[in-house]
């Protein structure tokens, strides 16, 4: 599989359709489920159906921007990442990323926001990237401020946030 760039320990690549029961069971995962649930996939078909969306996307180098992330170490799928448009705002892309339960609390979210982070900005000539997170969200929380990502606000009423609880917004950006 090719890979586009990588990190220290992670190779970050192109979807394929093997990667769909993992894919699936990445994002049934308590976690993700908990803090991104409009992400989870109601079974292996709907996680095959995305991966060939984010495919077809990657290909055509459009946004959303999905790429699934290996451990160098196993060889296995253990997360993704991608970026997507902010709605009116050209060259401002929001950062999205997973990692699995058993690969989280080592770092590995970091270093691939990091990636990802100059990835997007020198691939597509963004400008700044956006992370929204939950509230109560402390890890992911975390893994922005590492990467130099400044709380810019809070959103409330936001569609993606199902708790009702608002979303906080940090923001990267090469003109600051």
């Amino acid at each position: 599989m090719e890979c586009l760039f990588e990190t220290e320990r992670l190779r970050i690549r192109r979807f394929c359709p093997e990667d769909a029961l993992t894919l699936y069971e990445n994002h049934a995962e308590a976690a993700v489920k908990k803090w991104i649930p409009n992400e989870s996939y109601a079974d292996a078909d709907e996680a095959r159906e995305a991966i060939g969306f984010y495919m077809d996307c990657v290909n055509q180098d459009r946004l959303p921007f999905v790429l699934a992330v290996e451990s160098k170490r196993t060889g296995g799928l253990i997360g993704d990442a991608g970026i997507n448009e902010v709605d009116g705002q050209p060259n401002e892309v929001e950062i999205g990323f997973t990692i699995c339960e058993a690969f989280s609390g080592k770092g590995l979210a970091t270093e691939l926001v990091q990636a990802m982070t100059a990835y997007a900005m020198s691939r597509f000539g963004i400008h700044t990237l956006y992370g929204r997170v939950l509230h109560g969200n402390a890890a992911s929380v975390r893994v922005l401020e590492k990467n130099g990502y400044a709380f810019v606000r809070e959103e409330f009423d936001a569609e993606d946030d199902p708790y009702g609880k608002g979303m906080l917004i940090y923001r990267s950006s090469m003109l600051e």
